[in-house]
């Protein structure tokens, strides 16, 4: 049976990943380029923004069990599973990399889900499955556009 701290672990890791995510689509809303620059800096901005809510809710939540979200850059980096962009790549590999970033965190969500469940919170584990909903989608749409 998974414990409150169980809990309070898995989301502040996601609190981590999705502050680096927040830094690296703001990278690759900055520094793309090519034929497809105006879509994909749409695109990233669009992420960056979801990234930015997504941040906020899970902090939120891991206020509203008693967790202490991680607040600083050097933190997070330390904390997360995902890696900040670290070179100006070409926008395909930008976008290669969000699709791995988002199959990571999607795998660590249906982690989050059995381990909310087994702590009887079905608030976290719900929001965990409307995040990995949405990041799905994210990985079939960027998918698509690699596939061209």
């Amino acid at each position: 049976m998974a414990n409150q701290s169980q809990l309070q672990d898995v989301l502040n890791k996601q609190v981590a990943n999705w502050t680096v995510m927040y830094t690296k689509l703001h990278h690759f809303h900055w520094y793309v380029k090519g034929h497809h620059f105006f879509s994909l800096h749409e695109k990233f901005e669009e992420l960056y923004n979801e990234a930015d809510a997504a941040l906020d809710e899970i902090a939120e939540r891991l206020l509203a069990i008693e967790g202490q979200p991680v607040s600083t850059l050097k933190g997070s980096l330390e904390l997360a599973s995902i890696k900040e962009a670290e070179t100006k790549a070409p926008a395909d590999e930008m976008v290669k990399e969000v699709v791995s970033d988002f199959k990571q965190i999607i795998g660590e969500l249906k982690e989050g889900i059995s381990i909310a469940d087994e702590a009887g919170d079905d608030v976290t584990a719900d929001m965990f499955t409307a995040f990995q909903e949405k990041l799905e989608k994210h990985v079939w749409m960027l998918n698509a556009y690699l596939s061209k």
